[in-house]
């Protein structure tokens, strides 16, 4: 096993073709993994090894890779870019220490990149920058660290600077060491590089850059400031040390020059992987909850002596042992044939096998470790989110919060022979996919699937028919509505009913008013515990949780509503949970029809990248689909157009696009919010 302080879980994560496949392929081929590099547009590449992927180019799902350099081990997650995969990030970033931003640098910051960005804040996630693709027309170091500043609002630290421009890109200055490093030859995959003295008409331009990040790191390094005021040289260990500190504390971002693609750079970026983000013994005690009712807080050190954890973060289907498990341990160990608890539901469960996972291909091992990543089988119950923990010391940590879909298609099996293995197929891809909704159209029969976008579905239907061989025919896209209420009502609703032989009493006030916040329930509770108790309480908020899920209008989810308790009564021998749960969802329907409902629709952060000449047709394609241009700006001889416009004018946009821009536009979307429904679209619905 690995010495702990010799370990680093860390993620790739970026803009959709900033090259995070690419630099995860020169990492592996660097440090011995790999003898020959696979490239992305070949469909070589070792972590893109579906078949989706080969031929499309782009990473759908995240692949686990395990190497060594210099004596440590280096776990990497390479994930998705695209934003219809973007719950791959969410649950990565979930369960690693650390960070590797990649940045197109010609581009700087784009949408996906602040999205992932936020999903690594959440999580606390200490990262690295990397500025890759220096080599390029157009690209700029500066800008891209101005992007980072201006966008993320973070602060970028340059700890080198690249020699030479776009085809010009030669190599990169070390700050930090006062060195500079050539790549002179391209035949031998960047292997060899020269050291050599900074170069001397960049020579300013390093003593700048030096003294910036050395006054930087004295705002957060006191032994630094002292030696730095008192003219003291400077070691480059004393820089390293506050920096790695500065950097896991989450004050600071290094940034770091090269090109993937070109061999540059890789390797001092593997060098920083290991000096400036952390162990897992550098993160301090896990928490997590007592899994009973109470939910006290609870922690674990991150040590093998300690109480066996681990969370479940990926399930995927396997075709040699049907369901692989992936697991971040965080404290303990456990061996293969050994039984823990899953602390969701309660129940034991044994682990079959432990592998150590290469993409698509495993090590056995019998052991796993605090610190480890690596995919298990066995288990049948277990699912994305869930904690394995030791049966004698149970522990609960927090799961990933999985957005709901904003586009569902209709699904149905090509012969009745089909249907069967048409439900239980997309049951597998369910497990696997937490963000794939399934469901059926009360009305019509039909099933729906439901998805993060067009591509994510046609993933999905492309899986059922080459992993599944379930052939099925698919409707056209659907947007995925919610409703809403414009004004404030108060309702009094009381249940009385006689049960068994038993009377059922519970009676509530409530007052429900538009809320800002459209993630979930918006509830407060007016009462104190003696008022009503507070096993009423929770009965009240799921009886309003179950009425949420299908609006007055068109039986759309309910969001953007406030539901304040504003009165209780209960009896003692006649009130239960029960009563509780019917009384609030009875309270809420009443209210949400007195409220002025109103329909929702997505609306989706646009940016399209276009040439200044097909400027003016884009701007009146999107006016026609209802878009509201938030702004215009140009990037070199490129135009950038960022809109907010509803999901309902989108479908097929990527082809329309391509015909007004005659192939040379680009465009990203991601959710933004729900808006109201302008009048003239609400002829289709009624109440």
């Amino acid at each position: 096993m690995v010495d702990l302080a010799k370990i680093r879980n860390i993620g790739i994560m970026a803009h959709i073709d900033a090259g995070k496949t690419t630099t995860t392929e020169r990492i592996l081929y660097y440090t011995g993994n790999i003898y020959k590099v696979g490239e992305v547009d070949s469909g070589t590449t070792t972590t893109d090894w579906m078949v989706q992927e080969q031929e499309r180019g782009i990473t759908i799902t995240s692949a686990a890779v395990s190497c060594m350099w210099r004596d440590h081990l280096i776990n990497i997650i390479d994930t998705p870019g695209h934003v219809d995969f973007t719950i791959e990030v969410e649950r990565s970033l979930r369960v690693l220490d650390g960070a590797i931003a990649v940045f197109d640098g010609v581009h700087g910051v784009e949408p996906q990149t602040e999205t992932v960005w936020r999903q690594a804040d959440r999580y606390r996630v200490p990262r690295i920058c990397f500025i890759n693709k220096l080599d390029r027309v157009g690209a700029s170091f500066e800008k891209s660290v101005a992007s980072i500043r201006e966008k993320l609002h973070d602060m970028p630290l340059p700890i080198q600077l690249p020699i030479g421009q776009e085809d010009g890109f030669i190599g990169i200055i070390d700050l930090i060491h006062s060195k500079a490093y050539i790549w002179e030859s391209e035949s031998d995959w960047g292997k060899n590089f020269k050291e050599v003295a900074v170069p001397s008409d960049q020579h300013l331009a390093f003593l700048t850059a030096r003294e910036t990040l050395i006054e930087t790191l004295c705002e957060f390094d006191e032994t630094l400031m002292e030696k730095f005021l008192e003219g003291l040289a400077i070691e480059p260990a004393e820089i390293e040390s506050a920096l790695r500190k500065a950097t896991t504390a989450f004050q600071i971002v290094p940034v770091l020059a090269g090109s993937a693609f070109r061999n540059k750079g890789v390797q001092l970026l593997l060098d920083a992987i290991l000096k400036f983000l952390p162990s897992p013994l550098d993160l301090g005690d896990v928490e997590g909850f007592s899994p009973d009712e109470k939910e006290e807080k609870l922690s674990r050190k991150r040590i093998p002596e300690a109480s066996f954890s681990a969370l479940a973060f990926k399930i995927m289907s396997d075709p040699f042992s049907g369901v692989l498990i992936y697991l971040r341990v965080y404290s303990g160990k456990i061996q293969a044939g050994e039984v823990f608890l899953n602390s969701r539901t309660g129940k034991k469960d044994r682990i079959q096998k432990i592998f150590r996972m290469q993409a698509n291909q495993r090590k056995e091992v019998k052991e796993t470790q605090a610190g480890d990543i690596v995919a298990i089988v066995g288990p049948k119950l277990l699912a994305t989110g869930d904690t394995l923990c030791d049966v004698k010391d149970p522990i609960r940590y927090e799961s990933v919060v999985f957005p709901d879909p904003v586009i569902f298609e209709a699904i149905e099996p090509k012969n009745a022979a089909e249907s069967e293995k048409l439900h239980s197929s997309l049951q597998r891809l369910a497990v696997e996919d937490p963000t794939l909704n399934i469901r059926e159209d009360k009305e019509t029969g039909q099933v729906l699937i439901g998805g993060m976008g067009e591509l994510h579905l046609e993933i999905i239907v492309d899986r059922l028919r080459r992993e599944f061989k379930v052939e099925a025919n698919v409707g056209a896209p659907q947007v995925a509505y919610r409703e809403g209420i414009a004004a404030a009502v108060e309702v009094k609703k009381t249940w009385e009913r006689q049960v068994n032989e038993r009377k059922q009493f519970a009676e509530v006030s409530i007052r429900v008013q538009p809320s800002a916040d459209q993630s979930g329930l918006d509830f407060e509770n007016a009462l104190t515990a003696d008022k009503l108790p507070e096993r009423f309480v929770k009965a009240f908020i799921k009886g309003i949780r179950n009425s949420m899920n299908a609006g007055p209008i068109a039986g759309y989810p309910v969001v953007g509503v406030k539901v304040l308790l504003c009165s209780g009564a209960f009896e003692e021998d006649s009130s239960d949970e029960a009563a509780f749960e019917i009384v609030a969802s009875l309270a809420l329907r009443e209210a949400l029809q007195k409220a002025q409902p109103i329909l929702l629709e997505p609306i989706m952060a646009l940016e399209v990248l276009v040439p200044d000449s097909y400027l003016s047709n884009v701007i009146t394609d999107l006016n026609a689909r209802r878009a509201k241009i938030q702004k215009l700006a140009q990037r070199g001889q490129i135009q950038v157009i960022e809109a907010n416009v509803p999901l309902s004018g989108m479908f097929g946009y990527s082809t329309d696009l391509r015909s007004v821009s005659q192939g040379r536009g680009t465009y990203t979307m991601k959710f933004s919010s729900y808006e109201k429904v302008p009048a003239d679209a609400m002829a289709k619905f009624s109440y």
